[in-house]
């Protein structure tokens, strides 16, 4: 995850270059509300333990210093549209006014959620077990929307004007009374989000990397601390297989077939899940697919 853009523009509550001012001020624009709680924190969720060729998502961030977003790397935990011409490349156009039609791949906005609800598994654990957790100053040049821009949303948010909740808290009730159906919804869709503006550097921009216990005592563990930030630890997820077997309704009955063949003991977890995406002997959208099933059915493992 790994390139230093260069040519950026420091000022007060951020760094960035003229394309970015650009959506921001765009964005500002198309938003309205009040400021939002500073408290908050944008976080960037993502499988730690995945491999890149052959160097592991945290070795990559340790070696280059900063995250990258799906237009560098050419990978994601969400849909693949990062391209020119692409559906993430149209969205951005949409929610940016053009701002970064021509921009170097370097210089887009990184993905990530709001983490408007405090869940120490972070904001949008849809796209993986681990996350960054942001400084406050990165909220000043990150910008908002609800729901995710897959689905084109035309609510949108800055630190200073934003007025997302609402919209948040009536999905919320469309949830409670059963209106969503099992495959969206609740800890997969809720999240309201983010995308940074700038470059996003561990020296500057990183309170901590937060992983799922499942990893202590790992090479993942040691490659987090190879960071040179905090590293803390959520809850955790645990699922075991039983419970897993009477959801297929959740992501079909073959994901569960999947996950009969990839648990250990009857159980599966974040690294179970890591080991077989590593092992090669399944399909990597199936896998992502066992992951939301973990994410949303799997239970704390820790305080």
């Amino acid at each position: 995850m790994r390139h230093r853009p260069v040519l950026w523009h420091h000022r007060p509550g951020g760094r960035t270059g003229e394309r970015a001012r650009r959506a921001l001020a765009h964005v500002a624009g198309t938003s309205s509300g009040g400021p939002l709680d500073r408290s908050l924190r944008v976080t960037l969720n993502f499988h730690p333990d995945r491999v890149l060729g052959a160097t592991s998502v945290l070795t990559g961030l340790a070696r280059d210093g900063a995250y990258r977003s799906q237009f560098e790397t050419g990978t994601s935990n969400g849909g693949l549209g990062a391209h020119r011409g692409g559906a993430r490349w149209r969205w951005e156009q949409r929610l940016f006014g053009r701002a970064y039609d021509d921009a170097a791949p370097a210089e887009r906005p990184k993905y990530g959620a709001l983490d408007h609800r405090r869940r120490r598994i972070g904001g949008a654990p849809r796209f993986g077990s681990a996350h960054l957790r942001l400084t406050e100053a990165v909220l000043d040049r990150s910008t908002f929307c609800f729901p995710d821009s897959v689905s084109e949303p035309t609510a949108t948010g800055t630190a200073d004007r934003f007025d997302l909740l609402p919209l948040v808290e009536r999905f919320d009730a469309r949830l409670r009374a059963g209106e969503l159906g099992p495959a969206e919804g609740g800890v997969l869709d809720d999240y309201v989000e983010a995308h940074v503006h700038g470059p996003v550097e561990l020296g500057t921009d990183v309170e901590a990397v937060v992983l799922d216990p499942s990893f202590r005592g790992t090479a993942t563990e040691q490659q987090a601390w190879d960071l040179g930030v905090p590293v803390e630890w959520h809850e955790g997820r645990r699922l075991l297989l039983e419970d897993l077997q009477a959801r297929p309704d959740l992501r079909g009955p073959h994901v569960v077939e999947v996950g009969r063949r990839v648990a250990a003991a009857g159980v599966l977890d974040a690294a179970i899940l890591g080991r077989a995406a590593l092992a090669g002997g399944e399909d990597p959208q199936d896998l992502k697919l066992l992951w939301h099933c973990i994410a949303v059915l799997g239970r704390p493992v820790g305080p």
